[in-house]
């Protein structure tokens, strides 16, 4: 017996982000938040195969392979154990191949993490035959990487703080279709692809831990989620982009509150940071929003009659590798060809 899907999911940038958590274990955030989906030109697609010649489960990410034994840190943990509980849902003892591939660095603040979780929990409803709904699959992929499960809903998602001590509440939903606000861009400049020195399990458990600052974020970070969510819907980007900037500032102060201080900025991001102050200055409102997640690499929100401007600025910013475009994205789409090669299969089946 054989059973396989395909799946490719996109990362997605917070605007009001989570950080920190109220349960390790199951990634209960102290905060909800607020995210865009970006479209299919930054994405993970992940194909698994259950298949009774296997007699345990194999992860291939980006090429490299790691069983449960091999399993170094807890995102790939928690993808052995997400596979070994929708096996059990659906009754299936075979053991499983999964590969999975990013079309950007990983570890380098993208949230490859978010992509590739979401695009795993697809790949093995869509094998095992499941059919779970997306509230379902949404709690599940949070269990590998919290901001998973807003990367399989397309557009604006919320994932909800929820109250219960079990995480029953704490899913993700799409506020608005990638269609509400076409003209959003997130213009992403690349300016490292190295991975980061403090992961970002270890940086949520810091910052909660040493950060006097961090006691004053969830509420600050709550009271945003609505105040963007109006924005967004009164597509009003002048108060959106001041919201956006204003929650990068307050989460990455709480990292350098924390000890030892956690820096995930750099030269090249403060630069950017000043840049983007200095434009809408000149335009005398916000035309551009800068935010970083738990990395150096700047995501600059803006709207695409300026996304040309915003992209000459980064460009002639020292130190920027690249510079992306995306704008909001459909979610999950389900791919028929497998990543999951012959000669993989013939070397696993024969381990």
């Amino acid at each position: 017996m054989q059973l396989a899907g395909t799946f490719r999911c996109s990362p997605n940038i917070a605007l009001i982000k989570y950080w920190g958590r109220r349960d390790d274990a199951l990634n209960l955030p102290n905060n909800s938040s607020v995210s865009m989906t970006l479209d299919s030109g930054l994405s993970t697609r992940t194909s698994v195969l259950f298949s009774d010649s296997l007699g345990s489960d194999v992860v291939y990410v980006d090429g490299n392979r790691y069983t449960q034994e091999s399993a170094q840190n807890e995102k790939l943990g928690n993808i052995f154990e997400t596979i070994r509980y929708m096996r059990g849902l659906a009754a299936v003892r075979s053991g499983a191949i999964v590969v999975s591939e990013n079309s950007f660095p990983s570890g380098a603040g993208l949230a490859s993490s978010a992509s590739g979780g979401a695009a795993l929990v697809c790949a093995v409803d869509a094998a095992l035959g499941l059919g779970l709904s997306k509230t379902e699959l949404s709690l599940i992929a949070r269990r590998i990487s919290g901001s998973a499960c807003r990367s399989l809903f397309g557009g604006i998602a919320l994932w909800k703080r929820g109250s219960k001590a079990d995480g029953s509440d704490s899913f993700a939903e799409q506020l608005f279709d990638e269609k509400y606000w076409s003209e959003l861009v997130d213009v992403i400049a690349m300016s490292s692809e190295a991975s980061k020195k403090v992961s970002s399990s270890e940086g949520h458990s810091r910052t909660v831990r040493t950060s006097g600052l961090y006691k004053l974020r969830p509420a600050l970070a709550e009271a945003s989620v609505g105040k963007v969510i109006g924005a967004i819907r009164n597509r009003d980007f002048n108060a959106l982009a001041e919201l956006i900037m204003r929650d990068s500032n307050n989460m990455h102060a709480t990292m350098l509150d924390s000890w030892p201080p956690i820096i995930y900025m750099s030269d090249v991001s403060t630069a950017i940071i000043s840049s983007v102050h200095a434009m809408n200055k000149d335009h005398g409102e916000n035309i551009a929003a800068y935010t970083f997640d738990a990395g150096p690499n700047a995501h600059v929100i803006t709207l695409s009659k300026h996304e040309a401007e915003v992209r000459d600025m980064l460009l002639g910013t020292k130190g920027v590798i690249r510079v992306v475009s995306s704008k909001a994205g459909t979610g999950p789409e389900r791919l028929g060809e497998s990543l999951i090669s012959e000669e993989i299969l013939r070397h696993e089946a024969g381990n």
